[in-house]
């Protein structure tokens, strides 16, 4: 492994496995609590914030998108049609499948590469390498972090080691 590849896909790749597995416990905590679980995935820690499900999908596009352009390439579009725990979960897993055809070579030497990030508004134009540690990591830590926090807020019993995974 190399340095591109090696800051980008290991990361999000765990931060996303992770998620998965948080997603899959929302999905046996609301059936065992008798949630109706459109209530969690609709779940907003504040009124002009995103629901879960739009963290969720969030996570998914900054993912994809990562890796598609570090590799020179377009991100596939998903569409954002998900509203339960098994689509989301699904979503996650076409995302991991996406990461997972790219080879460390085609990622790796591409630190000085220009990446331009359409936006809204506009156009950001960023290295490859400030890129992923400017935007895409803190972009997919945070809204997994705010899944967890939802989910966490709303009785979901999980802590740090779910967020995290096993550590060496």
């Amino acid at each position: 492994m190399s340095f591109m590849y090696a800051i980008t896909i290991p990361p999000i790749v765990r931060s996303l496995t992770q998620l998965r597995l948080i997603l899959e416990k929302a999905t046996d905590y609301a059936e065992a609590k008798k949630i109706d679980p459109s209530v969690l995935v609709n779940a907003r820690l504040f009124p002009d914030m995103y629901p879960l499900k739009r963290q969720v999908q969030i996570a998914s596009d900054v993912s994809k998108g990562a890796v598609s352009r570090l590799a020179g390439q377009e991100p596939p579009k998903f569409e954002d049609v998900e509203n339960s725990f098994p689509e989301l979960i699904e979503r996650i897993d076409k995302t991991l499948a996406h990461i997972h055809s790219f080879t460390a070579e085609q990622i790796d030497g591409t630190e000085s590469n220009t990446i331009l990030l359409p936006r809204h508004d506009r156009t950001s134009t960023f290295t490859s390498l400030t890129y992923v540690t400017d935007f895409v990591l803190p972009n997919v830590y945070f809204h997994v972090t705010t899944t967890y926090a939802i989910l966490r807020h709303n009785g979901l019993e999980i802590g740090k080691k779910d967020y995290l995974g096993d550590i060496g």
